[in-house]
């Protein structure tokens, strides 16, 4: 079996990343999307992400099967929160539990580290234990729940969030 390789997205990645979200649009509450997309819906926001700078986009391959997929976003479009970003990570179901969410946030946050990011943000749609877990192990901490503030299926939806500091952060 060829290995996972971990790297910068490109163009040629997007129907993947598709798949991985149209599965998770039409099998689970993670994302708040509630219809599929295509490639062209997603272009715009493919384009947000650069090899350089505080929004990155990896993904993990095996060939040139995409199996999941990690970023970083901004978080608001506002001045103050320049050196905020939000991170998420989705994966393909065949490779969930297999390490390749840890490769993935690994590398994304390697990237990050010499960017101007202060505070990184995850929100995850609960229940979602395997989530808390992966965000736990990069150090992520507890800052609040917003209590069913989102519907999708006709369910209220709670969302945990939690936050990063930068490693030289004092």
């Amino acid at each position: 079996m060829a290995p996972v390789v971990i790297g910068p997205a490109t163009e040629d990645d997007l129907p993947g990343i598709v798949e991985i979200l149209n599965y998770t649009v039409a099998n689970s509450h993670a994302t708040f999307a509630t219809r599929p997309t295509d490639v062209e819906e997603r272009r715009g926001w493919f384009e947000q992400f650069s090899s350089t700078g505080p929004y990155r986009l990896v993904v993990a391959r095996r060939g040139s099967l995409v199996l999941g997929y990690a970023c970083s976003q901004r978080y608001r479009d506002h001045e103050a929160f320049r050196e905020t970003v939000e991170v998420s990570v989705a994966l393909d179901v065949s490779c969930r539990g297999q390490g390749v969410g840890s490769l993935l946030y690994r590398t994304l946050f390697e990237y990050l580290a010499d960017e101007p990011v202060h505070v990184v943000l995850a929100g995850i749609a609960m229940p979602n234990d395997a989530s808390v877990a992966l965000h736990r192990k990069f150090g992520f901490t507890e800052v609040g729940m917003f209590r069913e503030y989102a519907v999708k299926n006709s369910q209220y939806i709670s969302s945990l969030w939690m936050q990063r500091l930068s490693p030289t952060a004092d």
